[in-house]
């Protein structure tokens, strides 16, 4: 009868046994920092960030802005409206949206400043080998900026109107009987 430790010390040679087997290793050059984990080398971790619409293939700079503006200006609504100093008086609604403009407007003022330093074009990596050319020039990142300003008000005034309206929602409900 061999013990635990007996067991764990011949399992050291068995090529089989997961504990023996190399889960991270080096992407593309050894020398660099990006290593391929099982994380970021899964097919879902892939295909979830290959989805994402700053790397999804085909799309314009303008929609890309667009779609993430659109997304940042709807959820940051939240934050400003249940935390602002107003939040329980007639204006807390007003405040939160145009909380959440200016920080969008501040956002899409940060991404043209970014774009004025003549960023390096993105680099392909294990998770996404083939990043789109959309971030390779100044143009490409004033028009995403663009996009973005235009996305993320539109997304706040959406979450406004949402949250403004709540009340009238839930009277709807009421009247077709849920």
């Amino acid at each position: 009868m061999t013990t635990f430790v007996e067991k764990i010390d011949q399992s050291k040679n068995n090529p089989r046994d997961p504990r023996n087997q190399e889960v991270v290793l080096p992407d593309f050059d050894p020398q660099g920092s990006n290593l391929a984990t099982p994380i970021n080398s899964s097919k879902l971790a892939k295909a979830i960030v290959n989805n994402f619409s700053a790397y999804r293939q085909g799309l314009s700079p303008m929609r890309r802005g667009i779609e993430v503006g659109l997304a940042h200006g709807y959820w940051q609504l939240g934050p400003f409206f249940k935390f602002n100093p107003l939040r329980y008086s007639e204006l807390g609604a007003v405040t939160a949206l145009l909380s959440d403009i200016g920080l969008v407007v501040i956002s899409a003022a940060v991404i043209v400043i970014y774009a004025a330093t003549n960023p390096p074009p993105a680099i392909a990596t294990l998770t996404v080998p083939n990043p789109p050319d959309t971030f390779a020039s100044t143009k490409g990142w004033n028009t995403y900026a663009t996009g973005f300003l235009i996305g993320g008000v539109g997304g706040a005034v959406i979450a406004y109107l949402i949250v403004a309206n709540v009340d009238v929602f839930q009277n709807s409900l009421r009247l077709i009987g849920l």
